[in-house]
């Protein structure tokens, strides 16, 4: 049998384990990304290992997030980050330059080689052929100072892609058909490999979209082949050199087998609160939309804009109904203005906003009290727009587009009878600039790195005891996001480099003196349902409940992110062996690990607790490795003892 894509990058860069379903392997990392809200606490992390610079084929470091600079907090990170930058040989980009998907993409993917990212979204690399994966930060700085990525070897779902997409339907109705399958869970351990005829029918930035959303339907990644689709691309961008043939064996094997004819897909809308929340979008039709929102984290390419500007083309937005625009980078606006985009946008009353995240991340365009929001985003959790009991739809560009103009919510396809759907083609040569990316030099390696007030040392932990007692503080139900367990937004994200100062958002939205509570306990233990952990990549909020002492968390399944961040800083994830005992855990019991050290070093999988005098059954599902890690108290404990004692054996 044929060998699928995947199984061929990761043999490619296989360095540890072997390729069997679950087993942990470590693989070498050609390129790592870092974005602001994680950059900071991975660069930190960094410097604490005292390598002199990067090991990788290709680091760099992206200013989306915290692109508010309402007092000195941003502003003095971004400096910190440029410099330390500088020092270290990352490649730097400006704030305002553009979000890290659309930016790496366009001048710096290459296909075949490996990615991680401390951002969830960087899957979007599927684009032009990357096997990209996010990541904690401390899992990127170790990727930085050379060091391989660990993570269970994933089952390989392959989806067989047949037709083309009609008029008024796109790539993100593409990925919104898949979590009408899949939901935000059914594919956590799992690569999505697209493949078959219809697969050359979507440009490479259609193939960006459902790489960046497949982390919604719990995907550790996504990856496409490489074809003449994405040798185009590269050679618009004016780097066609970096181009190679990528594809699956003829007959090749998948673990699981999935089929869409993209030619059946229609208009799809993901209601709140959750990506997963899938309905047709004719099914809500008539829903009186406030606020219309293009681009950010995802669908703000060339294309997605383009669409967009020449749908509402000599029209006005409805009077009702906010207009935003969020380019992915400087070079998409450049392009777009290039083709008359810009002046159309701005004639339709379009607010365009810098390149960046934005709004996605709960930095700004926040909806009014009850009103709906339709985005192109790619999440809609809870309160991630910055208002409390938000209404958050998420949509193609052809839909919010429609919605713009039109005050409500319609089926895209309607605008047919107005006009003729708009369908782009890229440039054969794109505008290049990059002009707001500073390479790293042998004379930058002199920079002083510049450190604000802000910045505080990372927090001491200590080993795991041999045996503890712990509260629980809180008890939460499934799906709960690292949104929820630490808010974004401008009040809290630029508090990131500061441990103890965004430790008091931990579960701010739901428990509000979460913060004081467990200072007031010493240790404390969270419990919760299925998918704990869900979103983002932040290790925030991993680091932060550390600080405010929670030794443990006892789910009845986690997210893979989530679950290796809490590894990385001395958390104990433990799942219910029997689910129904999570019934017995209610807040302000107290929960006994006994002889828990000994249970760890003897390599014990299941982990006795007790509550209320009843012993319960934990499973403890975490690799060699990472027990080693938690005996130590976290990651970079175990590393600095492990290069301690390197320089003992040496001198």
């Amino acid at each position: 049998m044929g060998k699928n894509l995947t199984r061929k990058i990761l043999e490619a860069h296989l360095v540890e384990g072997r390729l069997a379903a679950g087993e942990e392997i470590g693989i070498k990392i050609d390129h790592t990304l870092l974005q602001d809200a994680t950059g900071t606490m991975a660069m930190l992390e960094f410097e604490v290992l005292g390598i002199d610079r990067v090991k990788t084929l290709l680091s760099a470091q992206y200013v989306d997030h915290n692109l508010l600079e309402t007092d000195n907090k941003n502003a003095d990170d971004h400096r910190y980050l440029q410099t330390a930058c500088a020092r270290y040989g990352i490649h730097f980009s400006l704030p305002g330059n553009g979000v890290s998907h659309q930016v790496h993409m366009e001048r710096f993917g290459r296909p075949g080689l490996t990615m991680i990212g401390a951002d969830s979204h960087t899957p979007g690399a599927a684009g032009v052929s990357m096997l990209a994966i996010g990541a904690g930060g401390l899992d990127v700085a170790m990727a930085m100072a050379g060091r391989p990525y660990y993570f269970p070897s994933p089952r390989v779902l392959g989806v067989k892609l047949t037709g083309a997409l009609p008029d008024w339907v796109s790539a993100k109705d593409v990925i919104l058909e898949m979590l009408r399958r899949y939901d935000v869970k059914g594919c956590v351990g799992k690569i999505i490999e697209y493949y078959g005829p219809g697969v050359v029918t979507l440009s490479a930035t259609d193939r960006e979209t459902i790489g960046n959303m497949g982390t919604e339907v719990g995907a550790t990644t996504t990856v496409f082949p490489s074809d003449d689709r994405t040798r185009q691309y590269l050679e618009a961008q004016g780097r066609g050199d970096v181009w190679v043939e990528l594809s699956a064996d003829p007959g090749a094997g998948y673990d699981e087998h999935d089929e869409i004819d993209l030619s059946r897909v229609e208009p799809l809308i993901a209601c709140p609160s959750s990506p997963g929340n899938i309905k047709r979008v004719s099914e809500v039709s008539g829903l009186k939309v406030d606020q219309v929102i293009v681009g950010s984290s995802v669908n703000s390419s060339f294309r997605d804009l383009l669409v967009t500007a020449k749908i509402v083309e000599g029209r006005r937005h409805h009077p009702e109904t906010y207009f935003h625009i969020n380019p992915g980078s400087r070079q998409v606006l450049e392009n777009l203005a290039e083709h008359g985009g810009v002046m159309a946008l701005l004639m339709a009353g379009a607010r365009i906003h810098q390149s960046g995240c934005l709004g996605c991340i709960g930095m700004g365009q926040a909806p009014g009290t009850g009103q709906v929001s339709l985005r192109t985003f790619p999440r809609n959790f809870p309160g991630r727009s910055g208002t409390k009991g938000d209404q958050v739809y998420l949509c193609s560009p052809e839909t919010a587009a429609a919605a713009a103009l039109k005050g409500v919510v319609i089926d895209p396809r309607e605008m047919g009878k107005e006009m003729a759907y708009p369908r782009v083609v890229d440039p054969e040569q794109y505008i290049v600039d990059e002009g707001s990316i500073i390479f790293p030099s042998k004379e930058s390696r002199k920079v002083e790195v510049k450190r604000g007030p802000n910045i505080k040392p990372l927090p001491a932990f200590d080993p795991l005891p041999e045996s503890f007692e712990a509260e629980v503080v809180i008890k939460v139900e499934d799906n709960i996001s690292t949104d929820t367990i630490m808010p974004a937004g401008n009040k809290v994200l630029p508090l990131r480099s500061n441990i103890e100062a965004i430790s008091e958002f931990v579960y701010y939205q739901i428990a509000p003196d979460f913060h004081k509570e467990c200072k007031a306990k010493g240790n404390v233990v969270v419990i919760g349902g299925e998918n704990y952990g869900q979103g983002s990549s932040r290790e925030h909020a991993a680091l932060a409940p550390r600080f405010l002492g929670v030794r443990a968390k006892i789910v009845k399944s986690f997210a893979r992110i989530h679950k290796a961040n809490l590894c990385n800083v001395g958390i104990l994830p433990l799942s219910f062996k029997d689910p129904a005992d999570y019934d017995l855990f209610e807040k302000g019991k107290v929960v006994e690990f006994p002889q828990i050290r000994r249970h760890l070093e003897q390599g014990d999988t299941e982990i006795p607790v007790k509550v209320d005098g009843k012993i319960v059954l934990t499973l403890f599902e975490v690799s060699h490795r990472q027990r080693q890690h938690l005996l130590a108290g976290g990651t970079l404990n175990f590393v600095r003892n492990e290069l301690e004692t390197r320089g003992k054996v040496k001198g």
